[in-house]
């Protein structure tokens, strides 16, 4: 059994899904995800076995229809599945995010309406919070909801939307006009029902096609434009107008310890391949393992996959006690991304020359770690977050 990234404390119904997880991906995923990836294609069949096991209801609470497990439960699993392939991991990151902002602040009737289908994989949810000039300032949203007789009418451009063709349920941070003077009290967050698809979805809804990206492949990530795009009021997640950044924030601590987790994933999975790998060349007439220069590298690699998965389940479980979380999770998404970066490329440069071949799975995962610097908020958001906490914390008088 591994001796990497063991997690103490799991209760036996945790240990029996993780143990069920992990034998889905050695089965159905790694030995797929190669050829998958190259065609980003999307992974349809792999998706269909996540519902039959229940995964899309992992978090969703018992009396919706799902598992009721915690976020260290999901967060497991997701490290689980990006150790297979990223990509299915961003299948159901969103959908756990936008579930979770439900149960935390939907209305009775938005929890009934949507629950159970989120549980069974019926409903695919996801979320969009950026705009094409947005970057990291969410507070400058442009995107514009306008109040008339009949509901909402949402004019403006989302970018960087993932499962934005394959989801049927997003989440969508808007402006809209509540007269306060923070811009962020001037947000909303409406829950928008579309087909699945591209094109013009629903009258004055366009999702255009896939953007192409480096890596990150066969999940698809697009825009979303609203022209006109009537909603009912009752859409408005919470029911309750001005209060979309605090729902967004709450599930971006979400997204955080998903993100870390799905670090700490392609880490794992790089150092299984670098030991393996290390073990089997040889040079000077002894397996490269056994070469000082590479038996330390392997050393710093397996210490920075352990540290990250630490600081993940440690960020998991304030957030399931109930306890703030927003600077432990920036501390492990922070540290889980820099770290799988870092373990990627050594884990590369073991493999030397065939490490550059599509023929190995080490050339996918050095362009997949990349976007885990970016994703939910870059490095130096994370240290901005983690400074202000540490700020608030250690406030001297005087």
């Amino acid at each position: 059994m591994a001796r990497l990234a063991q997690t103490a404390g799991l209760t036996d119904i945790q240990e029996e899904i993780l143990a069920t997880v992990r034998t889905f991906v050695d089965k159905e995923i790694i030995p797929h995800a190669q050829t998958l990836e190259h065609g980003d294609t999307y992974p349809a069949d792999i998706v269909d076995g996540m519902k039959e096991m229940g995964l899309f209801g992992l978090t969703i609470p018992e009396e919706f229809g799902g598992l009721g497990e915690s976020l260290l439960t999901y967060a497991l699993v997701v490290e689980q599945i990006a150790r297979g392939w990223m990509s299915v991991s961003g299948v159901i990151n969103t959908h756990f995010i936008v579930a979770h902002m439900l149960k935390q602040h939907g209305t009775p009737e938005q929890k009934q309406k949507y629950l159970p289908r989120m549980a069974a994989g019926e409903v695919r949810g996801s979320f969009s919070m950026s705009e094409p000039e947005l970057g990291s300032d969410v507070a400058a949203i442009r995107t514009k909801a306008v109040k008339g007789a009949n509901g909402y009418a949402i004019n403006g451009q989302k970018m960087w939307l993932t499962n934005g063709g394959t989801s049927n349920l997003t989440a969508v941070l808007v402006k809209t006009d509540e007269g306060a003077e923070k811009p962020h009290q001037n947000l909303t967050t409406f829950l928008v029902e579309k087909p699945e698809g591209y094109g013009e979805v629903l009258p004055g809804l366009t999702i255009p096609g896939k953007i192409d990206k480096m890596g990150y492949k066969g999940i698809d990530t697009t825009e979303m434009v609203f022209d006109g795009f009537e909603i009912a009021e009752e859409q408005v997640l919470g029911g309750v107008t001005g209060q979309g950044f605090r729902h967004m924030m709450d599930g971006v601590e979400v997204g955080r310890v998903n993100v870390a987790a799905r670090a700490c994933g392609i880490a794992i999975r790089a150092f299984e391949l670098a030991i393996e790998y290390s073990q089997q060349r040889k040079t000077f007439g002894k397996a490269i393992a056994e070469h000082q220069a590479i038996a330390f590298k392997l050393a710093e690699m397996a210490t920075k996959v352990e540290a990250a998965h630490l600081m993940m389940v440690n960020a998991a479980r304030l957030k399931d006690s109930g306890q703030r979380n927003d600077v432990e999770a920036g501390m492990a998404k922070l540290i889980a991304s820099e770290y799988c970066a870092e373990v990627t490329q050594e884990a590369f440069r073991i493999h030397g020359g065939y490490g550059y071949s599509k023929e190995y799975e080490i050339e996918r995962l050095m362009r997949e770690a990349p976007f885990l610097l970016i994703g939910e908020g870059t490095s130096e958001i994370q240290k901005t977050i983690i400074s202000r906490g540490l700020l608030r914390d250690y406030r001297t008088r005087g």
